[in-house]
C-alpha cells in the first residue's frame, strides 16, 4: 500500500542522482557514486533489480505481442504459482494500488483502515494497534512473524506486477461480500510476475533447507552471513525481523530525513518514509557490510 508519508517521500528520493544503471541490490547513479540498496521499491527488488529468469520472460512474451489485456491463460499460471505460495489462499489481481483500496472499500474497510494496513516486517509498535484483519505479506520473514489474517497482500518481488490481494478460504461465505472481481492484466507483466514469484518460491526453498542443515546450532543466520552487522544490530537501536530492520527509536520526520541524508552520503539507499523497513541484501562486500554496521551504531 502507500506510504502514509508521501508528502516526504519523493523529496527524500530526489536527494539521489539520476539513477543511469541497478544490477542486483546496487544502484549506479549520473554522478559516478554506487548505492547499496536497502529500500528495494518497498521489497519488488528483494531478489535484485534485474533478476534473469523474470527479464527472459519479459523478453519472450513481449516478441509475441503478448501486451493487450486480452483472455490468456497466464491469469491461471500466475494465481497457480500465488497458490503455491500462499496455499489456502484465493487471490484476486488489480492493475494498480488505487484498484486494490477501491476493492478493498468494496468489502466494508475504511480509508483509514487501508492506509494503516499491518506490517509484520515492522511489528506492532510501529503499526498502531492491534487489529490485523489486512496485513502485508513478505518473503523471509520469521515463522512466527508471518501473518494469519483473513485479507494479505503480498509484495511481490518484481516492480510491474499487478497489485494482488489473498483471501483466505472461507473468509467471505456470502457472494456478496467477496471482493470485486480482478482486472485484465497485460499477459507481458503476468508472464513476468509468475516467474518472479516462482523465482521467490526457490530462494524460499533455499533459505529453508539452509536453516535446516543448521537446526541445533545457536547461531542465527543474520550472524552467520553478516557478523559484523549482526553485532551491530544487536547493540543498536535499530530492530531486525528476518532481512528487514528499522530504527527503532522515536524520530520525527526531520530526524527521518537527517537519517536517511546520512545512510544516503555513505552510500546506502534507507526506504523515503520511516514506516517502511530497510532489507537487507542478500549479497555484501566486506567493505560494505562494515561500513553499514558503523551507521547503525551511530
Amino acid at each position: 500500500m502507500k506510504s502514509k508519508n508521501t508528502l516526504f517521500d519523493q523529496a527524500r528520493l530526489d536527494q539521489l542522482p539520476h539513477i543511469t544503471r541497478a544490477r542486483g541490490f546496487r544502484l549506479y547513479g549520473a554522478n559516478g557514486k554506487r548505492y547499496v540498496d536497502l529500500w528495494q521499491s518497498g521489497g519488488a527488488a528483494i531478489l535484485g533489480h534485474n533478476p534473469p529468469g523474470v527479464l527472459r520472460e519479459l523478453k519472450n512474451t513481449a516478441e509475441r505481442g503478448l501486451f493487450a489485456p486480452l483472455p490468456n491463460h497466464l491469469e491461471a499460471r500466475f494465481f497457480k504459482a500465488l497458490a503455491t505460495l500462499l496455499p489456502g489462499y484465493s487471490f484476486y489481481m488489480y492493475a494498480d494500488e488505487r484498484s486494490l483500496y477501491l476493492a478493498l472499500s468494496d468489502i466494508g474497510f475504511s480509508g483509514a483502515a487501508i492506509r494503516s494496513v499491518f506490517d509484520p516486517a515492522l511489528g506492532d509498535e510501529r503499526n498502531g494497534g492491534d487489529e490485523k484483519n489486512v496485513s502485508l505479506w513478505r518473503p523471509f520473514l520469521p515463522a512466527e512473524d508471518a501473518p494469519s489474517c483473513p485479507l494479505l497482500t503480498p509484495v511481490l518481488p518484481w516492480h510491474l506486477a499487478p497489485s494482488t490481494l489473498a483471501v483466505k478460504d472461507g473468509a467471505f461465505p456470502f457472494e456478496s461480500a467477496r471482493p470485486p472481481v480482478s482486472d485484465a492484466i497485460s499477459p507481458v507483466i503476468l508472464a513476468a510476475a509468475t516467474r518472479a514469484v516462482y523465482d521467490l518460491l526457490a530462494e524460499i526453498g533455499e533459505a529453508q533447507a539452509a536453516s535446516a542443515a543448521q537446526a541445533g546450532t545457536r547461531t542465527a543466520p543474520l550472524a552467520r552471513h553478516f557478523p559484523v552487522l549482526a553485532k551491530a544490530l544487536a547493540s543498536s537501536e535499530w530492530r531486525q525481523k528476518g532481512v528487514y530492520i528499522h530504527y527503532g527509536g522515536l524520530l520525527d520526520n526531520g530526524g527521518y530525513s537527517a537519517l536517511f541524508q546520512r545512510f544516503l552520503e555513505a552510500g546506502f539507499l534507507l526506504p523515503p518514509a520511516p514506516n517502511q523497513p530497510a532489507i537487507l541484501p542478500a549479497v555484501l562486500s566486506a567493505g560494505e557490510e562494515a561500513k553499514l554496521a558503523a551507521l547503525v551504531r551511530e
